[in-house]
């Protein structure tokens, strides 16, 4: 297997795990706010669904970035 399938199917494993424990994690939580858009805002959502959707959705984008670093 090349090392770039393997990188994006541990990057999907990982990454589902994390979300699949957010789900758990956020059960009770009370603390809601909406996100601004430019054009409208989201309905009420935890807090800590927001930090952690955009922890993960980072740590996707981030697997594409390939810094290539001559020695």
């Amino acid at each position: 297997m090349s090392i770039l399938i393997k990188k994006l199917f541990f990057t999907a494993i990982f990454n589902s795990c994390l979300f699949l424990l957010l789900f758990i994690g956020i059960q009770n939580s009370s603390n809601k706010s909406k996100v601004n858009f430019l054009i409208d805002e989201t309905i009420e959502l935890p807090i800590s669904f927001v930090v952690g959707s955009s922890f993960i959705l980072g740590s996707i984008l981030g697997t594409f970035i390939d810094f290539k670093i001559n020695k």
